[in-house]
């Protein structure tokens, strides 16, 4: 009884003192920084992060994901319908640099199709643009000089797409969907990893903020390692001795210069993790998306067997095989389109 009071007491206090705290962003803050450390190991995560988003582009040479994003900043700007004479004066220098650091030191940090990539974007913006600016100018001769031989019978550029290739219908889609459940029992089978691979190529394909794609998929399919995994998580309590593979979603924050950017890594691994479940289906696999609490416990386990840098995050974990036939999955009613739609709603 009397624990039971000193809960509701507690609970009590832990209200109040939020509710006090809660009037401002600084005195929430003050909070965190006083009487909670939940956001601490975060903290520390951005600020690595960020420091080694710089260490890349000016110690380390490789400048890898400023020049990812500023290519595709050029794409977006090659795409505009009423496309001024002259843009992207305020990147283009650091991303010549960028360029230059890459193929003439570091051409094995990057794949060649990306090397094409950067390549043919850039040749395709110094011929659209207006070179009379002196600057653009000399911009260009520079990376004439540095410009890397490259496939010339096709061209990574903006293209318009050809609706012709598709034949899945929305009721393709929709049944796709509805199959597509959180699986906890599979068959005794090892899974061929070109079928994970093939599932992995489709699943790059998602949107990402400025193409950074900042996330890698760690998997696993060895018995000890992927008991070693999954015991990390008290998600996969009571079903995981069955797993054959287990995957690891990691975010690097690396790809960001500022912390405006600090949940993409989230964003982006999801939308790549929904596409990679999706695929798994169409290959026969099936999976279960394990939820990954900020834990500081799990955060450190998981940090230490996987030899993670403090500036990457593990985002999920996923578990994938061969579905048992006579297994039972979750009915999971999802809400009603009412409940999570609304069209110009607006606080007036």
């Amino acid at each position: 009884m009397m624990k039971k009071y000193l809960k509701r007491i507690i609970k009590l206090l832990q209200i109040n003192i939020l509710k006090i705290v809660s009037v401002s962003s600084f005195t929430s803050s003050f909070y965190y920084f006083i009487m909670s450390n939940s956001f601490r190991r975060e903290h520390l995560a951005i600020v690595k992060g960020r420091l080694k988003y710089y260490q890349q582009n000016e110690i380390e040479k490789e400048a890898f994901y400023l020049l990812r994003r500023n290519v595709h900043r050029l794409e977006k700007g090659l795409i505009m319908k009423n496309r001024r004479p002259v843009f992207a004066l305020d990147y283009i220098e650091n991303t010549i640099n960028a360029y230059i650091k890459i193929v003439t030191g570091h051409k094995e940090a990057v794949s060649e199709k990306n090397l094409k990539w950067y390549t043919d974007v850039l040749s395709n913006y110094f011929r659209v643009v207006d070179t009379s600016d002196t600057k653009l100018y000399n911009l260009k001769q520079v990376f004439e000089k540095h410009k890397s031989i490259t496939d010339s019978t096709t061209n990574s550029v903006p293209y318009k797409r050809d609706f012709s290739i598709l034949n899945v219908t929305y009721d393709d889609f929709y049944n796709l969907a509805k199959l597509r459940r959180s699986v906890r029992w599979y068959e005794d089978k090892p899974i061929p990893r070109e079928l994970i691979d093939k599932a992995i190529s489709a699943a790059v394909l998602s949107p990402s903020a400025c193409n950074r794609q900042p996330f890698e998929f760690r998997i696993f399919d060895d018995k000890e390692l992927i008991q070693k995994v999954a015991n990390i998580s008290w998600g996969t309590l009571g079903f995981s001795h069955n797993f054959p593979v287990i995957l690891v979603v990691i975010g690097k924050l690396e790809a960001y210069f500022d912390e405006r950017d600090r949940h993409v890594i989230y964003i982006d691994g999801a939308l790549a993790s929904m596409s990679l479940m999706y695929a798994l289906e169409t290959l026969g696999l099936s999976s279960c998306p394990i939820n990954w609490p900020d834990v500081e416990q799990f955060e450190k386990q998981m940090e230490k067997l996987l030899g993670l840098e403090k500036n990457e995050r593990p985002i999920m974990l996923m578990s994938l095989g061969y579905p048992d036939k006579e297994g039972l999955v979750p009915f999971s009613e999802k809400k009603d389109l009412f409940e999570i739609r609304s069209y110009n709603k607006i606080k007036i």
